[in-house]
């Protein structure tokens, strides 16, 4: 039987449907409340915890849980917010739906995360706030980040959509910045079918964002800020209640796949493996490697796919160079290690229905492939 491995997998058991038929027999599947229905109370204190932080905001997106926190920051029409390219349209887009211009900045070509020894060269008097992307599940840097912006007056919003779990200097993505952006989508380290949350240690920025989740009702039918509707439903919820139970099994088996690839791949030498250091702890969303310049990436990856490994292309053309960027011109942005890291970068799955046996399979195919 041909093996197939595949880039991500949720893995749902009796304990999240049980979960489900409850909210289908109680007849509450939505609440239009400030606070939530039981389930999204229940999803949300046990995130907070986790997190270690005083609040958690269920959202129906990651993408929502962004613009959610934009609009609760008073990010307007006119203003800017610094951004990296190198990451889903999601984190630049939420801002230009807003009216406000994303400034698109450059990676460390270690981390691929924004570098923060190039944010002040971008800073005008119209930047209201920064969004650092803990990309891959590693954390950005964001000592730094929070000096930058603590000295100009900027907002600092985590998109840490692939981050649930990972740490910097021992403190939880997520609870690093004014507010953190998180996403359930399927492929993530856990899920709520689709899904987001927001997490911070603000009573006040907590307060708005429900209201402004909730059509920026403060009370039934009195519209005090402007909002949508960006509820998480409960049955997703009842999922995520049951998804974070599993959340530290699910992350240890990914910490166990990306210790067992490395000891393989550390000694192919045209290979650059994942950083972490004992500042940084990854949540191993994914394996991702860059390969030297003069191996053709591509055929590479089309090779493990035909081998039945789901290696993945991630942000081929980052967000500046995309088709709706370019009409607007910001293709002209000059960003070199962003655009070198899109040529030279694959991601191997690691998630926790990858096998030991998997593992060496990967190592074996990578190996041949590279000769």
């Amino acid at each position: 039987m041909t093996r197939h491995i595949p880039i991500g997998k949720p893995l749902l058991g009796v304990e999240e449907i049980r979960s489900v038929l409850k909210v289908l027999e109680s007849g509450v599947l939505s609440v239009p409340s400030t606070s939530g229905g039981p389930m999204i109370q229940a999803f949300e204190k046990t995130l907070a915890e986790y997190v270690r932080c005083k609040h958690a905001i269920a959202v129906n997106s990651g993408t929502s849980a962004l613009s959610v926190s934009l609009m609760a920051l008073g990010v307007k029409a006119g203003d800017e917010v610094i951004v990296p390219s190198f990451t889903y349209g999601a984190t630049a887009n939420t801002v230009l739906l807003l009216g406000a211009k994303p400034l698109f900045i450059d990676i460390d070509p270690k981390t691929y995360n924004m570098d923060p020894d190039l944010i002040e060269a971008k800073i005008t008097g119209r930047t209201k706030a920064i969004v650092p992307v803990h990309l891959f599940g590693l954390c950005a840097d964001m000592d730094l980040i929070n000096e930058i912006a603590a000295i100009h007056g900027l907002h600092v919003i985590e998109d840490a959509a692939q981050a649930l779990g990972s740490e910097y200097k021992g403190k939880k993505a997520g609870n690093l910045g004014d507010v953190g952006c998180f996403s359930f989508y399927p492929g993530k380290v856990m899920t709520t079918g689709e899904g987001g949350a927001i997490t911070t240690n603000n009573d006040e920025l907590a307060l708005r964002m429900r209201m402004i989740r909730n059509h920026g009702q403060e009370k039934a039918y009195e519209f005090a800020v402007l909002g949508s509707n960006y509820r998480m439903p409960e049955m997703e919820a009842a999922i995520g209640v049951e998804q974070l139970k599993k959340l530290p099994s699910f992350l240890e088996a990914r910490r166990n796949n990306a210790r067992r690839l490395g000891e393989t791949l550390q000694f192919v030498s045209s290979l650059t493996l994942p950083f972490e250091n004992e500042l940084f702890k990854h949540n191993w969303y994914l394996y991702t490697i860059k390969l030297d310049a003069s191996i053709d990436r591509d055929t590479v990856v089309q090779k493990l796919n035909a081998d039945g490994i789901e290696a993945r292309v991630y942000y081929s053309a980052p967000v500046h160079t995309t088709p709706l960027y370019r009409r607007l011109g910001f293709a002209t942005e000059h960003l070199p290690f962003t655009m070198e890291a899109s040529k030279s970068i694959f991601s191997l799955p690691v998630h926790p229905g990858v096998s030991p046996q998997d593992v060496d399979f990967m190592t074996g195919a990578v190996k041949k492939i590279l000769g």
